[in-house]
């Protein structure tokens, strides 16, 4: 399977048309909001001998809810990061790699347009029914313990809700395994969104009918507020929730508290934070979305893992390098337990042979 790479003036063509599934956009950019980890583009940064990104394409190979895989970066690096025989042995999809644009947003409409034509080199806005009724699977380019059960039982949850955006969320106890088992000792320890529903940790899966966003300008100043632990975020995004016209007092003191809940469960005071966190629901959280964002909008909640544990910071890349065979062992075993088998691939097919899905599977 050839790789199809496309920029502002050079392109190789596109592959085939993909028939059927939901095509996946891998976020790897390098622009605005993406962090650098030991002074690199975090996407680049390799786990057992593979870029971090090349783990999120071969995995997406074994989805068989996925049609093809859309990556957005930097066209240059990306084709050196996923030109490895070790990865390109398990491409059994189009595979399209398309230039970066100006931010997260850019990435996600351009690429998104570009699916619409079928066009790695050019795309368009959507026009018919169909083209806004297409439906995308989003995910970052750092994801090495995501696992393909975690991605096709997130997909078909997704397309079972009455709605046009799903994001993941992931229960607290599910992270338990990857908790440091003492101090001192490699691990990753991550922040919780405290509501009375639960603690959870918001996963990097996102599944879209970009077409039918009412408000996607907003879906950037999100992405660049993520952050729960800085403060001034925080700080920063409830100032904004009470200034604009869809979010009102309420809606920020409402979430002010979610945040302080959130600071208080990070520093040890998880009474404190039951207490701040008594008026926060999930579903006074999707109603603010579904009115930022002008979308019908739903959480979607996996007991998996892999796709929240993201690298966001130097300590946690040395934990999943340390453990790497140990997680991802423990994450395979947990999402056939939780999720069941994958299909098998379809081993003595050829690139050649077939629609994608044919290619990949065995019936």
């Amino acid at each position: 399977m050839l790789v199809a790479v496309a920029d502002d003036s050079t392109s190789s063509g596109p592959t085939s048309s993909p028939t059927g599934g939901v095509p996946a956009i891998v976020t790897a950019g390098d622009s605005r909001a993406a962090k650098a980890i030991y002074g690199k583009s975090k996407v680049y940064l390799e786990v057992d001998g593979l870029a971090l990104v090349a783990h999120v394409v071969r995995t997406l190979q074994d989805c068989p809810e996925v049609s093809a895989v859309w990556v957005v970066g930097d066209p240059k690096r990306l084709e050196e990061a996923l030109g490895q025989k070790r990865l390109r042995d398990t491409l059994c999809k189009p595979l399209y790699i398309v230039e970066q644009q100006r931010d997260l947003l850019a990435n996600c409409w351009e690429t998104y347009r570009r699916i619409l034509t079928d066009d790695p080199t050019a795309g368009r806005d959507p026009e018919s029914d169909a083209d806004f009724a297409q439906e995308v699977l989003y995910l970052s380019g750092d994801l090495p313990l995501a696992t393909p059960q975690e991605l096709s039982a997130f997909v078909n949850h997704a397309q079972s809700q009455d709605a046009d955006y799903v994001l993941g969320l992931c229960p607290a106890e599910s992270f338990e395994a990857f908790r440091p088992k003492a101090e001192g000792e490699p691990g990753i320890t991550v922040a919780y969104f405290n509501l009375v529903d639960g603690r959870f940790r918001q996963n990097n899966l996102h599944y879209a009918r970009p077409g039918r966003f009412g408000r996607r300008d907003r879906i950037n100043e999100m992405y660049e507020m993520r952050h729960q632990r800085r403060f001034w975020n925080m700080f920063a995004l409830t100032a904004r929730l009470l200034l604009s016209r869809v979010g009102g007092l309420k809606i920020a003191v409402l979430f002010g508290f979610m945040h302080m809940a959130g600071i208080a469960d990070r520093n040890g005071h998880p009474r404190l934070a039951r207490l701040l966190s008594r008026w926060v629901t999930l579903d006074i959280n999707r109603r603010t979305i579904t009115k930022i964002l002008d979308t019908r909008f739903v959480f979607g909640i996996t007991e998996s893992v892999g796709a929240a544990l993201d690298v966001d910071t130097e300590e946690e890349y040395d934990a999943i390098c340390e453990n790497y065979a140990n997680w991802i062992a423990e994450q395979r075993e947990r999402s056939l337990r939780l999720h069941g088998p994958i299909p098998a691939r379809n081993e003595g097919a050829t690139a050649s042979e077939g629609t994608p899905d044919e290619r990949c599977w065995n019936e």
